[in-house]
Formats: structure tokens, C-alpha cells, sequence
């Protein structure tokens, strides 16, 4: 259990000065035996070398003050963030899995916890960290992901909180997640919810279809999430020279795709072996060459210190 610090101290201090009263607890750091079913939110690895990386913090840190805002509850700085999972991560190092064999799972959590019964911001705030050593957050592991489009649900509809990361994402698509896990799907991936025509995204990661050289994701629209992993693979992707594009994506598009796969903070990157949507069944390529081995094998690299980061993605913790 991680205790509190002078340097918490200083962040009560700061949140209270925001613009809600608002409080930091002490926060803590825990650890469980048992595997998890989640992974890097941000990750955390040990490299061949004994190091410890943080993969992109900062980027973490920056989400949650813009969902913050968008929520009306005050956040900690970028600074007071990511000092905030270091210290977490510090004091739980022993539990980091070794090279390749998983992840620590870190996950900051901002959430009101003062006395209110109206519909109205919060007097107070909690900001926290936990943790937890993962595996693979599909039971499949590395195996192709088989989606499901799910035309009676939609994820998120313009106007609403589609684009921030909040409880609001994930409780609407627990029943599309249910109802397609008993089909034998991996997961759902959503339409949009005015035309139902343009892919979205699957309930808890990006889609990304590859076409030859392009590569394509959907634009951010603020019914999307701006994931990182999303953001780190676009720019990846541009390093090894392939076209990359945002854009909407029709679902039709999927018939001519040579690749489909899933980025995100949970999954990494998953690639994607078929596609159902009214009861015809698409299949893309899952073997050879491919795409997203390419890509992935680079962020694994820069996230666990294989390759050198010159983008300064990475923090060690010391």
C-alpha cells in the first residue's frame, strides 16, 4: 500500500484551490495475485536491462484534465499527474511482471466524492491511483479478434461525452458486449449514431482498416475517444512510411480492407479476423505479413526499451 506524502500534501492544497473545493486523498497503490483482465492505462514494463518505463504519462495526464473539464470537476496538473503514478508505480515495482511476460496496470482515477443529492457538479473530488500486474485483456491473447456490428446500440451520439474518457463510455455497451459475447464474438463495434452507416469504434478501443500502403481510422468527431495508443500508431505508422488517413470510414469500406485491428490502452494492438455485421460474415488477412505486427512490434519496442526513444515517449522511474 503506498502512504501519503509531503508532495500529496501539496496537491490537496492545489486541487482545493481550484474551481470546486475538491480533495486528494491519500492516494493508494494496490496490487493483486491474481491476473487481470485490463492492460496499460499507462503501462508500466521492465526492460531486459532492469529498467522501469512509463509509456507516454504526460498524454494520460492531458485526457484526463480534458475530460475533467468537459465533466466540470477540477483535475491535477500534468506535473502533479504524472509525479502522482510515479511515486504509485515506485512503491509497487516489486509487482511488475518480467520482460514479455505482462504489464503493471496503472490506472488514475478522478471522481466526486463530496455530500450532494442535485444534479450539479460536486463540492469535493478524490483523485487516486491503483495498480495491478496483467496479462492479455482478450481471452483470445494474440489470437484474431472476431467483431460483431451491433446495429440496435450505439456508443456515443454528437453533443454527448463520446470523446472523453469517463464512466459515461463504458456502462451503455455492457449489454452489446453481453448479448455479443454470447454469439461468440470478441467484442461489438459500434456505427455512427446518425446515419448508422460510418465505423465509430469497438467499446473499449480504435478501428483502424488497412488498404496497401493506407491506412485508414476514423476522424475524431467527439463521439470518438482521442486514444494514445490511436495517436502513437498514426504517427508510427507515418515513420514506416505508409499513407495514413482519419477520416469517415462507411462500413462498406470493410468488404475491400486487406486488414482491420484494434488499438488502445487495454488492448494494444489486436489484430481483427472478421467482422459480422447483418449476417454476413468478412474476413481479413491474420497471417504472414501483416500491417499491425509491423506497428506493434515498434511500439513494444519503444515501450519496453528494445528500440531508442528519440520521440520522448518514455519515463524511467527511478
Amino acid at each position: 500500500m503506498v502512504q501519503g506524502s509531503s508532495y500529496i500534501c501539496s496537491l490537496v492544497q492545489s486541487l482545493r484551490s481550484a474551481s470546486f473545493p475538491s480533495k486528494l486523498a491519500n492516494y493508494s497503490g494496490y496490487t493483486s495475485r491474481a491476473a487481470s483482465n485490463s492492460l496499460r492505462h499507462p503501462s508500466t514494463y521492465r526492460t531486459e536491462d532492469g529498467r522501469i518505463l512509463l509509456f507516454r504519462p504526460d498524454q494520460n495526464a492531458t485526457r484526463m484534465m480534458h475530460g475533467a473539464e468537459r465533466m466540470c470537476m477540477p483535475s491535477p496538473s500534468i506535473q502533479q499527474f504524472v509525479d502522482a503514478v510515479k511515486e504509485t508505480v515506485f512503491a509497487n515495482k516489486r509487482w511488475i511482471p518480467p520482460p514479455g511476460k505482462g504489464s503493471l496496470y496503472v490506472r488514475p482515477l478522478l471522481v466526486g466524492t463530496g455530500p450532494i443529492l442535485g444534479l450539479a457538479p460536486a463540492p469535493e473530488y478524490t483523485f487516486l491511483v491503483y495498480a495491478s500486474p496483467v496479462r492479455n485483456y482478450f481471452k483470445e491473447g494474440i489470437a484474431p479478434l472476431n467483431l460483431y456490428i451491433d446495429e440496435e446500440f450505439v456508443r456515443a451520439s454528437p453533443g454527448g461525452a463520446g470523446g472523453v474518457k469517463t464512466i459515461t463510455n463504458y456502462a451503455p455497451v455492457l449489454k452489446a458486449i453481453a448479448r455479443a459475447k454470447d454469439r461468440g464474438f470478441s467484442d461489438v463495434l459500434y456505427l455512427d449514431a446518425v446515419n448508422r452507416k460510418y465505423l465509430e469504434e469497438v467499446s473499449s478501443c480504435n478501428i483502424f482498416i488497412v488498404k496497401g500502403n493506407r491506412i485508414s481510422t476514423p476522424a475524431l468527431s467527439g463521439t470518438i475517444l482521442q486514444g494514445i495508443t490511436r495517436k502513437s500508431i498514426l504517427e508510427i505508422a507515418r515513420d514506416h512510411g505508409y499513407q495514413v488517413e482519419e477520416r469517415a470510414i462507411p462500413v462498406d469500406d470493410l468488404g475491400d480492407a486487406d486488414e482491420v485491428f484494434c488499438t488502445g490502452t487495454a488492448v494494444g494492438v489486436a489484430p481483427v479476423g472478421s467482422i459480422t455485421h447483418r449476417n454476413r460474415r468478412i474476413e481479413f488477412k491474420t497471417e504472414g505479413s501483416l500491417v499491425c505486427k509491423e506497428l506493434y512490434s515498434t511500439l513494444v519496442g519503444l515501450q519496453t526499451g528494445r528500440i531508442e526513444d528519440n520521440k520522448g515517449w518514455t519515463v524511467e522511474i527511478h
